[in-house]
């Protein structure tokens, strides 16, 4: 069974990194991780395990289509915490997983929608020696119940056959996400009904998972910097 690398009401902290760290960062010319432990939060009833390789989500592979939203560059910086400071996590499997612009998720029966078989806004990439992955996709819409939020997970498995596993969500700024929502195609859902201070989830650390987005091509690109204990 996957294990949880952390415990839900961690706190945040920041370590320098270790001289390992520093040696390999410096020679691959890379930012140095951010050692940064999150809380962990609930899975939701949406993930499906694709196994879909891929940086840009944005398109259905069963009909080709790309959904359409404000551009959104993430890059998760993901690191292996240890007694003295923190490694690049290479190697690591991230999934990324969100609703559309109107509040859709792929692949998926509820009551507004049947989406099975589709694949948008759903994939994943592997860690590179630094422990970077990019993802292209869209700024997320909204559904009723939630404030805006993007699923992710991190999986892990050691030579030993061991495995680990990290699953938690990330938020935006309400004020950015107003004004993104007033253009098309999020305006048609209309005026959302939960801010983040309204949302149950939220509130278990989600101050913590909050991505500080800078204006790219046309849209916003924000770098996450998550650290994994990993026993």
């Amino acid at each position: 069974m996957l294990v949880g690398c952390m415990p839900r009401h961690s706190n945040s902290v920041q370590l320098k990194p270790s001289a390992s760290a520093s040696t390999a960062s410096t020679v691959d010319s890379a930012p140095l991780p951010g050692c940064v432990v999150r809380p962990a939060q609930t899975e939701g009833p949406y993930f499906v395990d694709e196994t879909l390789d891929r940086s840009d989500v944005r398109s259905d592979t069963s009909t080709g289509v790309t959904k359409e939203g404000v551009p959104l560059q993430l890059t998760f910086r993901v690191s292996q915490m240890g007694g003295t400071g923190c490694t690049p996590l290479a190697g690591a499997i991230v999934d990324i997983w969100h609703c559309d612009a109107v509040g859709m998720y792929s692949n998926v029966t509820d009551r507004p929608f049947n989406t099975v078989g589709q694949t948008f806004l759903r994939g994943y990439q592997v860690t590179d020696r630094n422990g970077l992955v990019q993802f292209t996709s869209i700024y997320p819409g909204w559904y009723p119940g939630r404030t805006v939020h993007i699923h992710f997970k991190i999986r892990t498995s050691a030579a030993s056959g061991s495995s680990h596993e990290f699953t938690s969500q990330l938020y935006f700024d309400d004020s950015i996400t107003d004004q993104v929502h007033t253009q098309a195609p999020y305006a048609s859902k209309g005026q959302r009904t939960v801010r983040n201070d309204r949302d149950g989830i939220f509130r278990e650390g989600g101050n913590q998972l909050l991505l500080t987005l800078r204006e790219a091509n046309r849209g916003y690109a924000a770098t996450f910097d998550v650290g994994l204990q990993m026993g």
